[in-house]
C-alpha cells in the first residue's frame, strides 16, 4: 500500500525540481538506483550520484560524490536508495544542505524523517518511484 499524495503534488515537484541527488547510487545496470538515474538524466535533470563505496568513479559517465556535502551545486531533490536505519542521517544531511524535496523510494517510509524535514521546509514523498510518476 503506498502513501496517497495529492497527483499536483508529485507533478509539482518534478516540473519544480532541477538537480537531483541519488544517495545511494549505483553502477550496476540491475539496480533499481541505476535505472531511476538513467529516466532522470533521460528527463533532463541534473543528476549527482552518491554512494562513498562508489565515490571518484563514474555512474552513467558522471562521477559519483562520497556524500551530499560534496555536491558543489544547489540540490533541489534528494532521492533516497538506502536502507530503513541510514534514512534519519541522509535527512539530516539534506535539510543541512538546503534541499527543497526529500524523496524516499518504493518500499521506504520513515515518518520521524519526514516529519523532521517537513519541520525544516522540505517536501517530502516516502514510498514512491520517480521513474514511474515520469513514466505515467
Amino acid at each position: 500500500m503506498s502513501i496517497a499524495y495529492p497527483e499536483s503534488f508529485i507533478e509539482d515537484i518534478l516540473s519544480e525540481i532541477k538537480t537531483i541527488a541519488i544517495v545511494g547510487a549505483s553502477s550496476k545496470k540491475d539496480r533499481d538506483s541505476y535505472k531511476v538515474m538513467q529516466t532522470l538524466i533521460n528527463n533532463g535533470y541534473q543528476v549527482f550520484p552518491i554512494n562513498p563505496n562508489e565515490s571518484g568513479k563514474t555512474i552513467l559517465d558522471l562521477e559519483c560524490l562520497p556524500n551530499l556535502d560534496a555536491v558543489k551545486e544547489n540540490i533541489d531533490m534528494v532521492d533516497i536508495f538506502r536502507a530503513h536505519d541510514a534514512v534519519m542521517g541522509v535527512t539530516k544531511d539534506a535539510i543541512k544542505i538546503g534541499a527543497k524535496v526529500l524523496w524516499m523510494q518504493e518500499g521506504i517510509v520513515h515518518q520521524e524523517a519526514a516529519d523532521l524535514a517537513i519541520s525544516a521546509g522540505l517536501k517530502v514523498v516516502m514510498d514512491r518511484c520517480p521513474k514511474k510518476e515520469l513514466n505515467k
